[in-house]
């Protein structure tokens, strides 16, 4: 069994919260860019309620990311 540490901030100088923040942000915008392509391969192959599923995610990934960005430039912009 391994054991998960907590890095805290310590070692990158980014607390674990705000880490997980940036991370989320990424992996959202990062779902919608390939959410992109999944619609087309769906669109190629006339199959509309693939396309319907992957045009709500991609929808979901891009609001997601809007609201962590919000988020973290208010956190951000508490530090300055």
């Amino acid at each position: 069994m391994t054991t998960k540490s907590v890095e805290g901030g310590v070692v990158t100088g980014t607390p674990d919260k705000n880490y997980n923040l940036i991370w989320f942000t990424e992996a959202c915008l990062d779902n919608a860019l390939r959410l992109d392509t999944y619609i087309e391969d769906a669109r190629r192959s006339k199959d509309t309620d693939l396309e319907d599923l992957f045009v709500r995610a991609q929808a979901n990934s891009v609001q997601g990311a809007e609201e962590a960005k919000a988020l973290l430039r208010s956190r951000l912009d508490d530090k300055v």
